[in-house]
């Protein structure tokens, strides 16, 4: 029998092995030059003048970019499909070192690792230099972490909700067989996986009271409700790309971070007191300085609860935002949307979520309540 035809012959074998080359020094080249326009262009520098952690960043510029690509297209497929989202609610998130696991998840690893060899670098050096994002302390922010991996790696529609913490939990040293604890300032060289967007700011409020208010258009029910006299806090949005595992699907996690409506009194300043002229905005801002703060005063039990309910109304206003820039008709809302609660630090969004469909956009209480349920 002939069986010439039954198997590969020497020569294709030969010639696949050669295209598959072809195409992983293709990756490396395109890699290397990559990190070298980052190196001009991002950082500034040369090679004579490149320091350790300037090459952390080049590096992360430049997987950054592969991501981002995915992460526009993801954006637009979701505008454009408009599918059911997955909103996820956390105080905390342990996202860890996000150059390898973007790199991993992107299939660029090899190619970044041998392009920075080729440039004279160590790839384990150089993702030692990143800094943990201290934006959670232990397995809940690892939980949350992994539910928005597992939500990009499986396609699903999913946004993560938190706090931009300026500062984590603590940093731990030992001094003469002591703990010291130390600020965890890991924002001090910037965060090269952030994206500031200033044009989604929310305005959250505390304190006040409520008046009521009749509305002569509605004779049925006439009495509404008024929020006034309170203290707000602006609350803006930094967004972070979380890329599945070997799939172009790039998902976001959305960070609060707090400002003062006025973070200046000029007045206060020319009087001389300059403590007073800046009081209010550090006052403000203290609500996402820290991850849990120490909660053994009633003070300190104040501004966790001011911390819950400050990212809690942001998350349910940028979703009801994003639901009314393509619907009107609120029945459809369970359609588009679910929120899931990591444990019990977000609990209050039930309520404040009552509060937005109720007395901001005027639902009746048992339809804003079957919405809600449903």
């Amino acid at each position: 029998m002939d069986t010439t035809t039954d198997k590969p012959s020497t020569k294709s074998k030969s010639k696949k092995s050669v295209v598959a080359a072809s195409a992983i020094t293709h990756k490396k080249m395109s890699m290397m030059q990559e990190l070298q326009n980052h190196l001009a262009f991002s950082s500034f520098k040369t090679d004579e003048t490149a320091t350790p952690r300037d090459w952390y960043v080049i590096a992360a510029h430049a997987v950054r970019d592969h991501v981002v690509e995915r992460w526009v297209k993801t954006s637009n497929a979701y505008y454009q499909q408009d599918p059911k989202r997955v909103y996820y609610l956390s105080l905390e998130f342990l996202m860890g070192r996000m150059l390898s696991n973007a790199a991993l998840n992107l299939n660029i690893a090899e190619p970044l690792r041998e392009g920075l060899h080729t440039l004279g670098h160590e790839m384990e050096d150089v993702v030692e230099m990143e800094t943990d994002a201290a934006l959670g302390n232990g397995g809940l922010g690892r939980l949350a972490a992994c539910f928005l991996d597992s939500m990009a790696t499986m396609n699903i529609p999913g946004t993560g909700y938190g706090i931009r913490y300026e500062y984590g939990m603590f940093r731990q040293a030992i001094v003469d067989s002591q703990q010291v604890e130390h600020p965890d300032n890991w924002l001090r060289y910037g965060n090269v996986w952030e994206f500031q967007r200033p044009e989604s700011t929310y305005v959250i409020k505390f304190l006040g009271r409520v008046v009521e208010f009749s509305d002569p258009d509605d004779l049925e029910h006439a009495i509404g409700h008024h929020w006034i006299d309170s203290e707000n806090v602006v609350a803006m949005a930094y967004d972070v790309p979380i890329p599945g595992y070997r799939t172009n699907t790039v998902n976001n996690l959305r960070l609060w971070t707090a400002k003062a409506a006025r973070e200046f009194d000029l007045g206060h300043f020319n009087q001389g007191n300059y403590e007073k002229s800046v009081e209010e905005r550090n006052a403000t801002e203290s609500i996402s300085k820290v991850l849990y703060p120490n909660d053994a005063s009633a003070n300190g039990r104040e501004l966790r609860l001011k911390q819950q309910y400050f990212f809690v109304s942001a998350s349910i206003q940028d979703i009801l935002r994003r639901f009314l820039s393509k619907h009107s008709d609120w029945d459809i809302l369970p359609e588009k949307a679910v929120i899931q609660l990591n444990d019990t630090h977000p609990a209050i969004a039930v309520a404040e979520l009552m509060y937005q469909l109720v007395d901001v956009y005027h639902l009746k209480w048992d339809h804003a309540w079957c919405v809600s349920l449903s």
